[in-house]
């Protein structure tokens, strides 16, 4: 099989290369996120390999079909990019990798509420000037609070079990509740209107867009931190602009950021940032952005491509494809 691959980075060719060992697939690399504008790269190829900010919508998907692609392969977990109805009527089947590292973007979580809390971030580049002052540094004990984690998924329940260990009180939501924590669930409105601290970990979908909203953020607890590593959409950041303005939202830390696709995962330094609400999120002292990150470990990597590759295999040898998405 030929299979073009979009939006690399050197660490994504060094570990699907490395894999590609156990399979001898023809692998070319692309940097250009895929857009209707950059389909044509994939003319001749067997295969797809497209990442979260690139675009599958149906002219795109159409613009493959007709170039000749059998098979999309996600190198993520999250499908919010994809026509699934366009590629079902197109019959190019789609395939992601549910889980690499769950405690990858768990441990991420831990380390933005950590450095938001105490805030670590400022005090780095204090002492860096000669700053050992500590006003504005004050952070609060995560012991006895309440966190809410909606969403318990895998991800989710290593998130949980992270804060059991900080004496955290759990409370979760999830339309599909884990057996593992019957006792903790309730409703979305009860959790955020109790937490202290609430976690998103949960997939974009039309019931999850914007699920911080206005209405959900006027909710809150005076001063609740609100953390998000799952997907940016599940934010509405200009009503979070305004939770923080008042008050009401004490610290915001994400990975994740709705119109992230033409900002992440590029280097913008010597550029203006063109989005007004980014730019705005930035100039908060209680805001921790990092440019989607939280999976971005070694061994995330190597079983990304381990299954990424692995479900390619698995279509050339027409196997059933376990980790195939479908219109739900």
């Amino acid at each position: 099989m030929r299979l073009a691959v979009f939006s690399t980075r050197p660490t994504d060719k060094q570990f699907l290369s490395l894999e590609n060992k156990n399979h001898n697939f023809e692998i070319q690399y692309f940097e250009s996120k895929l857009r209707l504008q950059t389909a044509s790269l994939a003319k001749g190829f067997d295969g797809v390999c497209a990442f979260v900010n690139d675009e599958l919508n149906a002219e795109v998907l159409a613009e493959l079909k007709e170039m000749g692609v059998k098979i999309i392969a996600l190198r993520c977990a999250g499908f919010n990019q994809v026509d699934l109805k366009a590629a079902s009527e197109l019959n190019i089947p789609v395939v992601r990798v549910p889980a690499y590292s769950p405690y990858a973007v768990a441990e991420h979580t831990l380390a933005l509420l950590l450095c938001l809390n105490r805030r670590l971030h400022r005090a780095y580049n204090r002492v860096r000037e000669g700053n050992f002052s500590l006003e504005g540094l004050l952070g609060f004990d995560l012991h006895d609070k309440t966190v809410g984690v909606v969403g318990t998924g895998k991800i989710g329940l290593i998130v949980v079990q992270i804060l059991k260990g900080f004496g955290c009180k759990i409370l979760c939501y999830d339309p599909y509740p884990s057996q593992d924590l019957e006792t903790h669930y309730c409703t979305l409105e009860e959790l955020i209107q109790q937490s202290d601290i609430i976690s998103l970990h949960c997939p974009l979908t039309p019931q999850s867009h914007h699920m911080i909203n206005e209405d959900s953020i006027t909710l809150m607890k005076q001063g609740a931190i609100l953390v998000n590593t799952s997907r940016g959409a599940l934010v509405d950041a200009r009503a979070v602009i305004h939770g923080l303005k008042s008050g009401k939202i004490g610290g915001l830390a994400i990975d994740v950021y709705e119109e992230e696709g033409d900002l992440f995962f590029e280097d913008l330094s010597n550029h203006v940032i063109q989005d007004d609400i980014f730019a705005r999120l930035t100039t908060f002292p209680n805001v921790l952005i990092t440019g989607h990150q939280a999976f971005f470990t070694d061994r995330a990597l190597s079983n990304i491509a381990q299954t990424t590759l692995q479900n390619f295999s698995d279509f050339q040898q027409g196997k059933e494809l376990v980790n195939q998405v479908s219109q739900s």
